[in-house]
């Protein structure tokens, strides 16, 4: 029990735990997993579905206190834009980090609406990046960091955390992901049903609370249905091989390919994807305050 409240072995366990630690052992290079879904997750995000989901997330964010009009957001892993043009609709001055060449194409697309400087893109890894050299030192109002494996132990959050001068919110999966396709050829690459550990998010939250910062929590539960052609769903699932430490070999190939071929003969696959997210508002004013006054 007194490990429980010990800050120390958390961000070991995390460390040794980490999601990102594991892709690269796979050699899995995480600013590039995402290349061969940037257009699909484009579409994806600015449908219809996709704004609504977006605009959930900001209205939420509103109703904590967050202002968008005339402020300075740091998008971290922006991708395509999702979150970083309607940031830009609202009034704010967008600095956008990503990393892969098809969704940077993507977002300069996606921006072209805009004036002048009021995104800016960032077309490298924020791990390179020096907070004191680039000016980021509590440069921001707000930094947001969706979904995006930048976040792999307590060092990334304190890195993160130290560009905000407001609030910080960042989203990870709370639970192991619902993945219908993966369900489906797991057993038959491994002979065993999947399963998957504790997510990250744990440890994140209990670091927070034990540092002393001010945040509010959400956890909600998503899902969402895709339909995409046989070979994107073989492409998708030999990544998720590859994430797992399994060999992406002819043999895995072939048995994915000719499952696919008979379980979707229209050349069409439906996949059934979600799961439970967190997402956390960190109150950085409140901590700075904290801070001044001590």
């Amino acid at each position: 029990m007194n490990n429980f409240f010990d800050a120390a072995n958390w961000e070991k366990a995390w460390k040794d735990d980490s999601l990102l630690k594991k892709m690269k052992k796979a050699g899995v290079d995480p600013t590039r997993s995402f290349d061969h879904k940037a257009k699909t997750f484009n579409e994806q995000s600015f449908s219809e579905e996709g704004r609504k989901r977006t605009k959930r997330i900001m209205n939420w964010l509103e109703g904590q206190g967050v202002q968008f009009e005339n402020a300075s957001v740091l998008d971290i892993g922006a991708a395509s834009g999702v979150f970083s043009v309607p940031f830009a609709e609202r009034g704010a001055h967008v600095t956008a980090v990503e990393t892969s060449p098809p969704q940077v194409e993507l977002l300069k697309e996606n921006i072209s609406k805009f004036a002048g400087d009021q995104v800016k893109i960032v077309p490298e890894p924020f791990e390179n990046i020096d907070v004191q050299t680039k000016g980021w030192s509590e440069a921001f109002d707000l930094v947001f960091v969706s979904m995006c494996p930048v976040i792999h132990n307590w060092d990334s959050v304190e890195k993160i955390l130290q560009c905000a001068r407001k609030f910080c919110y960042i989203s990870m999966p709370a639970s192991p992901p619902d993945h219908s396709l993966v369900n489906e050829i797991w057993p038959l690459v491994t002979g065993q049903p999947f399963h998957t550990k504790h997510m990250e998010m744990g440890y994140l939250l209990h670091l927070l609370f034990l540092k002393g910062y001010a945040y509010e929590s959400l956890i909600t539960r998503e899902m969402k249905t895709t339909e995409v052609t046989r070979e994107a769903a073989l492409q998708e699932a030999l990544t998720w091989l590859r994430n797992h430490r399994l060999p992406v070999d002819e043999r895995n190939r072939n048995i994915i390919a000719d499952y696919l071929e008979q379980a979707y003969p229209s050349g069409k696959v439906v996949i059934h994807e979600g799961g439970r997210f967190g997402k956390v508002l960190i109150r950085l004013q409140d901590q700075n305050m904290y801070t001044k006054e001590n």
